[in-house]
């Protein structure tokens, strides 16, 4: 999206789902009833992010199977599912299951690495392999080769009165095309586009220069990431890449929404003002006011011209009509001020 006038294509949502551990309950429903929104409001797609051992969604793929039977177009993802936590193979079954009850709208995001606080909990994850697991790549390799229908079991054929397969069942032939990679460094960019995988880029980004250098500056980190992805991916400029911010319209926001939103901003803020921890992990600015302040944002932001689609991230730690109010304006006056029309619901 060079430059304004250019329409953004595709317009999408991201949400955790936080819900309260004596009831946990109702935070779950408030997920579905804002995907159920994200519908009928005209998006294209409603995303959801795990969160292991904390109070939000820690099986995404479950929701967005009750997800499935609540709308008929929304496509809906992951971002992203944690390969660390997973089984290839068993996770490859529940991706397509889940793509086969929606009719194909799956959008299945994953990453590699060792899971966040493993030493904490590895021996009841991994209780006899923890330290042979294999967090690096391949672990997305094997992914994709169960996805693909590649043979996962020597042995298919008739057993007594059951039929074996030695692919994984169900298959969805167009599942492949719908995967995607959350990167945050050069090397997982270009990994992902090696591989022929849709690439997300979240509001998270690796500093990779060496200390004392200048200041970085986070979209032009992420621009780099995307030209790297775009450049190793067999499909050049039209591979798809997708960019990930929070942001926050006020347009419709009370004066108490107005204030806890800026609240919620100005404590993320410091964090954003130079590389954080031994990883130099660099986080973006939250974009907050009203619709057309924040498209000038986006338009002055030098990853988000990169890109033709976006999945933005909600707040974590907001209540549901705050959600409402927010994914509201961003279809109805952030969408339209960034060019995108909303998609009609054919029921």
């Amino acid at each position: 999206m060079p430059e304004p006038g250019t329409p953004l294509e595709q317009l999408g949502f991201l949400t955790i789902g936080l819900f309260d551990a004596a009831e946990p309950g109702p935070g779950h429903e408030s997920v579905l009833e804002v995907i159920e929104l994200g519908e009928q409001l005209g998006f294209d797609s409603a995303w959801l992010r795990h969160r292991h051992l904390q109070y939000g969604i820690s099986s995404p793929l479950t929701v967005l199977a009750a997800a499935t039977q609540r709308t008929t177009r929304i496509e809906l993802g992951t971002a992203v599912i944690p390969l660390g936590w997973e089984n290839p193979l068993r996770l490859a079954e529940d991706l397509a299951t889940v793509d086969v009850l929606s009719g194909g709208r799956l959008n299945p995001g994953v990453s590699v690495g060792e899971p966040r606080n493993f030493e904490h909990f590895k021996n009841n994850l991994y209780p006899s392999s923890a330290e042979a697991e294999d967090f690096s790549y391949e672990r997305v390799t094997r992914l994709l080769r169960a996805i693909e229908g590649q043979p996962v079991s020597t042995f298919h054929g008739v057993q007594g009165i059951e039929t074996f397969s030695e692919r994984v069942e169900p298959h969805s032939p167009g599942l492949r095309k719908r995967m995607w990679y959350g990167g945050a460094s050069l090397g997982s960019a270009r990994w992902a586009g090696l591989n022929g995988l849709n690439f997300l880029s979240s509001s998270v980004v690796r500093v990779e220069n060496a200390e004392g250098e200048d200041v970085p500056n986070f979209a032009e980190i992420q621009r780099s990431h995307i030209d790297a992805f775009r450049a190793a991916h067999p499909d050049g400029e039209r591979a798809r890449a997708s960019q990930g911010l929070v942001v926050i319209p006020t347009d419709r926001a009370s004066r108490t929404q107005k204030a806890k939103y800026q609240a919620y901003v100005d404590s993320r803020t410091p964090r954003t003002e130079s590389p954080q921890g031994p990883a130099r992990m660099m986080f973006a600015r939250d974009v907050i006011g009203n619709s057309q302040q924040i498209a000038e944002a986006l338009y002055a932001d030098s990853g988000f011209r990169k890109v033709r689609e976006v999945v933005f991230a909600l707040p974590f730690s907001f209540d549901h009509e705050d959600y409402v109010q927010i994914i509201t304006d961003i279809a109805e006056r952030l969408g339209p001020a960034l060019g995108w029309k909303p998609k009609t619901t054919e029921r």
